[in-house]
């Protein structure tokens, strides 16, 4: 699928898969070809076993600056969809990103905006350079939030932090946002790429089983009980004790040396 691409340019690097968004010229807006991109190539990585994380990220200086809406015939549905239909199609992709079983990151330079934002929000780590800048903008285009922002936001940061953000569509500095709770580092922006590897690498030679299953549970805490959460958390170290990174990992804290973990 990379050999075909138009709006994305995908590269791996070991088990790291790089998904870098490029339309600098429109500061990597996501137009309906990138959407249904992004869609193909969360379902390739996500099915893919040599890839262990995956590193979401912009061409040119900038992130993403939301939704390209200035093409009408190329949108993320079909030409003609209701608008309902249209939406449900970038909600597909949200989702897929939500549940993509693989770490992710996204590696923010540069502008992060709209359904953008909400794109870097949805990564498990978020990853800013100092000249990085954030911005729900929705209001200020007459829209409300989408890609997942009316369900991220009060998870990340809380309900009256969230609807600031919503309500007002500031832009947000790097320090700002790390602030808020909205980003994991602020790098400096000659040493985003290096800080990123070294993560996505880490990430990469982890226990790739464990770490699909502690995601899950962790993107569902807040929707389960104790008493299920603990359920889920014994019903994953079942499957874990039987695997071969387990394994490894008790062979190599005996041998007193790091483990290799094989992702299975």
């Amino acid at each position: 699928m990379a050999d075909t691409l138009k709006t994305l340019i995908v590269e791996r690097t070991g088990g790291v898969v790089t998904v870098t968004m490029n339309r600098p010229e429109r500061k990597n807006a996501a137009n309906g070809t990138m959407w249904r991109e992004l869609l193909g190539v969360f379902e390739d990585v996500a099915g893919d076993r040599g890839a262990r994380a995956m590193v979401l990220t912009g061409a040119g200086g900038a992130f993403c600056s939301g939704a390209d809406l200035s093409d009408p015939s190329d949108v993320a549905g079909r030409p003609g969809d209701p608008n309902l239909v249209q939406m449900r199609a970038l909600a597909d992709v949200a989702l897929r990103l939500h549940r993509l079983p693989k770490p992710t990151i996204a590696k923010v330079g540069g502008v992060a905006a709209g359904a953008g934002m909400s794109m870097a929000l949805g990564c498990d780590l978020v990853v800013a350079s100092e000249s990085a800048r954030f911005s729900q903008i929705f209001a200020k285009r007459g829209l409300s939030v989408d890609f997942g922002a009316s369900w991220l936001l009060p998870r990340l940061i809380g309900l009256h932090k969230a609807k600031e953000l919503a309500y007002f569509a500031d832009i947000l500095s790097a320090s700002e946002a790390e602030a808020f709770g909205l980003v994991n580092r602020v790098v400096p922006d000659d040493d985003l790429d290096r800080f990123v590897d070294d993560w996505a690498r880490r990430l990469a030679e982890g226990p790739t089983l464990a770490l699909s299953m502690t995601k899950t549970m962790l993107n569902n805490s807040l929707a389960v009980s104790m008493e299920q959460a603990l359920e889920d958390e014994a019903r994953a170290q079942s499957v874990n004790f039987v695997t071969r990174d387990t394994r490894e990992a008790l062979t190599a804290f005996a041998e007193r040396r790091p483990p290799a973990f094989e992702g299975r």
